[in-house]
């Protein structure tokens, strides 16, 4: 019988049938940080119970590492503590640690697919939400709970139930300006951040068929703002040729023999679904969030939605939008002074990310506005070290960005990048929930890294096809 992806996946790493009636899944590899392992090894640690599987588990520093300097001890003695507890638990339990120190470290929905360890038709999991990155390599790959953490790390698997999947289509070419970032925003307008409960994604047509694995990542990172449990895209030749060479995957005669394997985990033409949902890429454009949720998006050119513009039942997280943003319905986004600018994150912390940025601003003598504070946090060392290569790092403090270290930075916030009061971060990050950027009062508009940047040197949001001159 024909079966789409995530059908086969699923079923190929099944390992019995729980008395739940959930099924107890396999997970291929596990991938932690340090804010969510350190309870979950102290509830092993309680139980007397080892590492099962160790060689399937990597670590990384991300959510909490300091971007201005990385020196040890950190400030925060909070980040510090969870940084020892990480150390400690590795070498007890003998898991490779991508540490700063070996110039490793990096986010980890970053680091995994830089090294090769994300591949497609494995099932992958960590204790972070944004796990759905991975499945641009055609994976099944899901955020879990420091619960189940403990449970990966004690018999590598899941109990899971089976999902519905959604095959969302976007057919076309996108227009100038227009970037994978806005793609997942324009999604998860359409749909809703609760249109995918209870659902993978599978992105499909000729867009996604023509994106990098970078775009991919950002549009899968995305899948869970959108309430689905996970979102992928079938491999193809653009995922073997990012794969080919890098430390983790197979070299010669082994690589190809693994990607005949790769090639019939993919989805049969003639799979069904649950739910197909069909999207022209032309009708896309620049798109920025104005409220609490990533739903709450309008094209650039937009306007503020009005009340009556909403289903009874989202009307009041509206109301609580516009009094938390200081926004009126039918006011332009653009124009909405900014105080803050992020590129970075695991949504779009990237090479092609930064570049997509300095192929605009190069040779045109353009500046950061004065009075914004503009950051370019590279996803990883490795990453940070390539830029540095290139002078990428020159062309961004020259144009009045602050060039940082590897992290998460201030995506979330758990660390000294921190928005300050009242302030408004435009951000390439994937959360504009109330307090996401470390003040209680501070405000996101998300947005992708071009836009971001426009934003940056206009000191306002703008359209970035107008202030960098994109030709149609």
């Amino acid at each position: 019988m024909a079966k789409n992806l995530y059908e086969k996946v699923f079923e190929s790493h099944s390992v019995a049938t729980l008395a739940s009636g959930q099924t107890q899944l396999l997970m291929g590899l596990h991938l932690i940080h340090e804010v969510t392992s350190p309870q979950a090894f102290s509830m092993l640690e309680e139980r007397e119970l080892p590492v099962m599987y160790p060689e399937r588990t990597y670590a990384t520093v991300d959510h909490i590492i300091p971007t201005s300097s990385q020196l040890r001890p950190y400030q925060d003695s909070l980040a510090e503590q969870m940084m020892v507890a990480l150390e400690i638990n590795v070498k007890r339990h003998g898991i490779r640690f991508l540490s700063p120190e070996k110039n490793e470290q990096g986010i980890v929905h970053v680091v995994g697919p830089e090294m090769g360890l994300t591949q497609p038709g494995m099932t992958i999991c960590c204790g972070d939400s944004h796990t759905s990155t991975h499945g641009a390599f055609g994976a099944i790959a899901f955020g879990i709970g420091t619960s189940q953490v403990r449970d990966v790390l004690a018999t590598q698997s899941l109990a899971m139930s089976k999902l519905k999947v959604r095959r969302i289509e976007v057919n076309g070419t996108l227009r100038p300006g227009v970037y994978a970032k806005d793609v997942a925003l324009y999604i998860i307008g359409q749909l809703g951040v609760n249109g995918g409960v209870g659902y993978a994604y599978e992105y499909a047509g000729t867009t996604f068929e023509s994106m990098s694995m970078e775009e991919r990542m950002t549009v899968c990172n995305m899948s869970i703002e959108g309430g689905a449990r996970c979102g992928y895209v079938n491999p193809d030749q653009t995922t073997y040729d990012y794969l080919r060479g890098r430390e983790c995957v197979p070299e010669g005669d082994a690589f190809e023999a693994t990607v005949e394997g790769w090639e019939a985990i993919k989805s049969d033409a003639d799979a069904n679904y649950d739910d197909v949902v069909v999207i022209a890429a032309e009708d896309i454009e620049p798109v920025v969030t104005w409220g609490i949720t990533p739903s709450q998006s309008t094209a650039v050119g937009g306007t503020i939605p009005s009340l009556g513009d909403f289903a009874p039942d989202e009307k009041d997280t509206v109301e609580e939008a516009y009094r938390y943003m200081s926004f009126e319905a039918g006011q332009p986004i653009a124009g909405t002074k900014v105080d803050v600018a992020f590129i970075g994150s695991c949504t779009n912390g990237r090479l092609s990310d930064f570049e997509a940025v300095l192929d605009l601003i190069r040779g045109r003598d353009l500046k950061v506005a004065d009075h914004v504070r503009a950051l370019v946090v590279p996803g990883s060392q490795k990453l940070r070290r390539e830029m540095v290569e290139k002078g990428y790092d020159k062309e961004f403090t020259d144009a009045g960005f602050e060039f940082r270290e590897a992290g998460c930075s201030m995506c979330l916030a758990m660390n000294p990048d921190k928005l300050i009061g009242t302030e408004l971060c435009a951000s390439s990050s994937n959360r504009n929930f109330k307090g996401r950027q470390g003040s209680s009062t501070g405000r996101t508009l998300l947005m992708s890294p071009v836009m971001v940047a426009a934003a940056a040197i206009a000191g306002e949001v703008t359209d970035a096809r107008e202030l960098f001159k994109i030709q149609a």
